[in-house]
This record gives structure tokens, sequence and C-alpha cells, in this order.
């Protein structure tokens, strides 16, 4: 297989898994030693062993070895809705122009 054509073959497999990947969760590792985790959206600083939310409502956990975050939203809704977000109090809301679509969450 010539390097163009693999080249082109990687590139769609690439393209067509960019929907699967939306979101979802991320870990930092820390440095041996460290005692605490940064907060790279708010710059807050945070103990071992604490869980919060940051200001974009991911839901975050820093621990021993790592520092992991969540979304803190569902990523998928049903066809036809519209989901609104409200980062002050981390919720959302589903709306619909047609009354007789029932909006729901697909997935988280």
């Amino acid at each position: 297989m010539s390097m163009l054509k693999r080249s082109v073959f990687v590139g769609f497999v690439l393209f067509v898994l960019v929907p699967l990947i939306h979101a979802a969760c991320w870990s930092q590792r820390l440095r041996l030693g460290t005692n605490h985790c940064i907060d790279k959206t708010d710059k807050t600083w945070h103990f071992m062993g604490s869980n919060w939310r940051n200001s974009i409502c991911e839901k975050c956990t820093c621990n021993t070895f790592s520092m992991d975050c969540c979304d803190g939203f569902p990523t998928h809704v049903t066809k036809g809705c519209i989901m609104a977000y409200n980062f002050r109090t981390c919720t959302y809301t589903l709306t619909s122009m047609d009354p007789s679509v029932k909006c729901y969450v697909i997935g988280k």
C-alpha cells in the first residue's frame, strides 16, 4: 500500500472517530511529592482527596497520583431537542419547539 493511500486511510479512520471522543473525562498526572492539585480552568488549588466542580461544571477529584475531571453535563439529547446549560448552578434544561417530541438525554 502506498504512503498516500495509508495516509488517506488513517485520516478517514480518525475523522470517523471524532463524534465518539466528545468530551467525557481527562486526567493529569501529578509530580511525585505534590500535595495538591491546581484546576486548569479556574486556577484554584485543591488538597489531596478533595472533590469539586469548577466554573464549567466539570466534576474533579484530586488523588495521590493524578487529578481527574469529567464533564458535568450529558453530551447528547434526542433529535429535535436543545439543551441549555446553566453554569452558575451546573444544571441544564431540555426544550423542543415541537410539543409532540419528548426530550431526554442519551448516554451520560
